[in-house]
């Protein structure tokens, strides 16, 4: 009874909060406008033009998308894969109806809240990060037989044909899969497997080294015959569970048998013009999104379009404090926790946050009381997708840190993701991040992990945007700054390339690029009481599309940080 009750709350999540100038909600129509292009951006040009192949075909975006996120995980094997997970919010133009799918990773029935502690009741960080201990049943398989069955054109053997050639043929070394190989090199020699197949000779592969994946072709292979039975049952499960336990891990058949996408209505925030439509729990993005767009709303602050930088700045960080602090202690896995919704989303709750605001002065975090805060992995991807139907889809996926937990299951090919080290292994405890989660976040078996994965689309009446990307727990920030830079109907190449900075209440720092802010903002953000972190790399992999309803034209970016490539298709006569 709790979970269907959970369920039923978080769809009656449409949440109406005012922005000057205020309007009523886009009224949808029987003549919808169609794009007279389509697009796709993704992390890797092979993915993008994979799922343009797939266009071509006569697919739609949800057979696109299932193309680029299965290519993804061949040749982006530090992001993503078919041994991991994500979340997928989809749009269906003829039903005007959005969805989104749960295909988090779930605990095995072995797993619980102890599971990771030794035997003086302190947390065992490599079980917990590294190899098959470390991994969480994936979603992906699941997702992709779910999205062909349910909504695509095309059987999985038509999207999964270049991922599967891909693996087989091999893909040249890049110089992002060589930095990120870097963090996990001395994990990835661990595991014979791994190391076999992504390193050369036991170091990290030059540029234009082919790596070739022919057992992960198999497994693909297996999907693409067999739909959730091919990786879920059958050879492939029969090879995971053997690999698995012969190397110290827990799963069992019934584990990947029991596997299960869900379908949750997403949270849904009516923003002055913008109606914008992102992720619910077991993602924390949309909630924080939701309650940060809330705070900017109330008459108590400023307008933040019209704040000088260093005002705006300072603005933003206080929203982004104020989220995060409620992410820490009230958010997890609904079918497990009971995650107080109207609470968080109420309008007495954004008024009292947004006057606890000084804008002359930083407010401690310790000061608004709480728990401290939890990170994930900060390796992910994202794809973002629209047809000319106007189908959308924005997918995040993960296998959480730079290649997994670095363990790659023996005559599977699939690397193996460390989603597990997104629970809270110990509540009140650091993870590997130094950061600590909460009891609502505490391992169960079949439960899924908090995410910050916040695929997103904002829609207007004369505009919709497509955006996402990865970046763990600074993932809810870059998609509140690309959005923001929509709203100030900037192109779609300024959401990508913004310069970042993001505050996650604790620890208690403005953590920003090299380049964020200038001598001047930074000495003004440190009288104001701020501290500021800068952590010496750009970070993000933003893939965003904007289609303009009134023209019908498509643009489309990949974050000048990444690999990526977006690619629009010709004008439609």
């Amino acid at each position: 009874m709790l979970k269907r009750t959970l369920l039923l709350l978080s769809s009656s999540l449409i949440i109406a909060c005012s922005q000057s100038p205020t309007t009523s909600s886009p009224q949808q129509t029987d003549n919808q406008p169609k794009p007279t292009q389509a697009a796709i951006a993704s992390a890797h040009p092979l993915s993008t033009q994979a799922g343009m192949d797939i266009l071509n075909q006569g697919g739609n975006a949800f057979d696109a998308a299932i193309a680029v996120a299965a290519s993804l995980g061949v040749v982006e094997p530090y992001s993503a894969g078919i041994g991991g997970g994500g979340f997928w919010l989809i749009y269906e133009a003829e039903k005007d109806k959005y969805t989104f799918i749960d295909a988090r990773e779930m605990a095995p029935a072995a797993a619980h809240k102890d599971y990771y502690l030794d035997k003086d009741g302190k947390v065992n960080r490599d079980k917990a990060v590294n190899g098959p201990t470390a991994a969480a049943i994936p979603g992906q398989a699941a997702a992709f037989a779910h999205l062909a069955e349910n909504y695509g054109e095309l059987p999985l053997s038509t999207s999964l044909a270049a991922s599967i050639e891909q693996a087989k043929e091999g893909f040249p070394v890049y110089e992002h899969y060589r930095k990120l190989m870097g963090f996990r090199l001395k994990n990835v020699r661990r595991y014979a497997n791994s190391r076999e197949i992504l390193l050369e000779d036991g170091e990290i592969p030059e540029v234009g080294y082919i790596v070739k994946q022919p057992d992960l072709a198999n497994t693909l292979q297996a999907v693409a015959d067999n739909g959730f039975d091919g990786f879920y049952k059958g050879q492939v499960a029969k090879k995971l569970v053997e690999a698995i336990q012969t190397d110290g891990g827990d799963w069992t058949l019934q584990d990947l048998a029991n596997y299960k996408v869900i379908e949750r209505e997403p949270i849904r925030l009516q923003f002055g013009d913008y109606d914008v439509i992102s992720a619910p729990p077991p993602s924390s993005g949309g909630i924080a999104i939701a309650q940060m767009l809330k705070m900017l709303a109330q008459g108590s602050l400023p307008d933040w379009k019209s704040l000088n930088s260093v005002d705006q700045t300072h603005l933003l960080t206080e929203v982004m404090r104020r989220a995060y602090k409620d992410r820490a202690e009230y958010l997890g896995d609904p079918d497990y926790f009971d995650v107080p919704f109207a609470e968080l989303l109420s309008d007495t709750r954004a008024k009292n946050w947004a006057a606890s605001i000084d804008m002359q002065q930083a407010t401690p975090s310790l000061s608004l009381n709480g728990v401290k805060n939890l990170q994930e992995g900060f390796h992910t991807t994202h794809l973002s997708v629209i047809d000319q139907q106007g189908n959308m889809v924005s997918a995040t996926l993960s296998i959480n840190l730079p290649f997994g937990s670095a363990y790659t299951a023996n005559g599977t090919g699939v690397l193996l993701n460390n989603e597990m080290d997104d629970f809270s292994a110990k509540p009140g405890e650091p993870n590997a991040y130094g950061l600590v989660g909460n009891e609502a976040n505490a391992i169960a078996p079949g439960k899924r992990p908090l995410s910050s994965m916040s695929p997103s689309i904002v829609n207007t009446e004369n505009s919709t945007a497509i955006i996402g990307t990865p970046g763990g727990s600074r993932i809810i920030t870059m998609v509140f700054l690309g959005t923001l830079e929509h709203m100030q109907n900037k192109p779609v190449e300024d959401w990508v390339s913004r310069k970042r900075f993001h505050h996650q209440y604790l620890p208690d720092v403005i953590q920003h690029e090299p380049d964020t802010f200038t001598d001047r903002e930074q000495v003004a953000l440190l009288q104001r009481g701020h501290q500021l972190k800068n952590i010496g790399r750009q970070y993000g992999n933003m893939q965003a599309i904007l289609w303009d309803k009134q023209s019908g034209k498509v643009t489309a970016a990949s974050d000048p940080r990444g690999y990526g490539q977006s690619q629009v298709s010709e004008t439609a006569q």
